[in-house]
Formats: C-alpha cells, sequence, structure tokens
C-alpha cells in the first residue's frame, strides 16, 4: 500500500466518523416521558412572531405524561430573580400544575438564557391541553405581562 493510498483511507475514515458524529448529535431522540427532542439542543421552536422563547421540550402538539421536562430558552428580561412561572392547564381551563422554570446562566441580559424544570401533574380527563409560559412580572403591572400559550396531548 502507497503512502498516498494510506493518506486517502485515513481521511476518508475521519470524513465517515465525523459524519456519523454529526447525525448522532442531531438526531431526535424520545424521551422518558414520551416527548421527543434532539440530544445537542440545536432544535428551536422559533414561533413566528415570538423573538423571547425558544421552547425545545415538550413540542407544540407533543404528547406528554407526568412528570414531564421542559427546556428551552427565554430572553432574560422574561426572568425575575432567576426564574418564571409555567403554568398546565387542561382543555377546560383547569389549572392542573404550576412550575417555576429556572435560568441555568446569568438571566440579567437581553440574550436567550437556559432553562430547565420538571413538572409533575395529575391525570387529566381531557386529552389536550396547554402549557403557558408566563414571563415573571414582579410590579404587577398589566403593560408588564407576557406569556406564550403552547399546545399538548395527554397520554
Amino acid at each position: 500500500m502507497t503512502t498516498r493510498t494510506s493518506i486517502i483511507l485515513v481521511l476518508a475514515g475521519i470524513l465517515l466518523i465525523g459524519g456519523l458524529w454529526s447525525a448522532i448529535k442531531t438526531a431526535p431522540i424520545e424521551n422518558n416521558n414520551g416527548t421527543t427532542s434532539d440530544q445537542g439542543g440545536g432544535l428551536e421552536q422559533n414561533i413566528p412572531g415570538n423573538d423571547k422563547l425558544r421552547i425545545f421540550s415538550p413540542l407544540p402538539n407533543g404528547v406528554i405524561t407526568s412528570p414531564v421536562s421542559l427546556r428551552g430558552e427565554a430572553r432574560g428580561n422574561w426572568y425575575f430573580e432567576a426564574s418564571f412561572p409555567i403554568r398546565l392547564l387542561d382543555a377546560n381551563g383547569k389549572e392542573l400544575a404550576v412550575a417555576v422554570a429556572q435560568a441555568q446562566g446569568e438571566w440579567m441580559t437581553e440574550d436567550f438564557v437556559p432553562f430547565n424544570v420538571n413538572m409533575s401533574f395529575p391525570v387529566p380527563t381531557t386529552s389536550t391541553g396547554t402549557l403557558v409560559f408566563q414571563k415573571d412580572n414582579p410590579s404587577g403591572l398589566p403593560e408588564h405581562d407576557d406569556e406564550f400559550r403552547m399546545p399538548v396531548r395527554f397520554r
């Protein structure tokens, strides 16, 4: 085997391994809660007209079970003291649970800050519901209120 052939084989092997690594890092996986997310954190739910939140898990209209892992990013101004509330409603508007999302980094910024929280909830009586991501508004002034509603399905 010549040196040139050896170099070509090594480069082909490196490219193959790099391609496989990239495919594995970006492939969707199913979580133990029945929702789908990606391993590498690159999947962003860019909600049209919403530049304040990126929801990674669960996905809109995704099937959830208790406890559900809520992951994403919110702009720093959605947080107060590094947290903001997330409510889960059933199809009738009945509140099933409230969880407090915690910033996973410096929240005093205008940039996106990752959050993560696990939410437990009782067995709902409806097949669908809504996750309500609420901007934390310690002032109580209505002009500072904001929320994003995302539909979910229950298993």
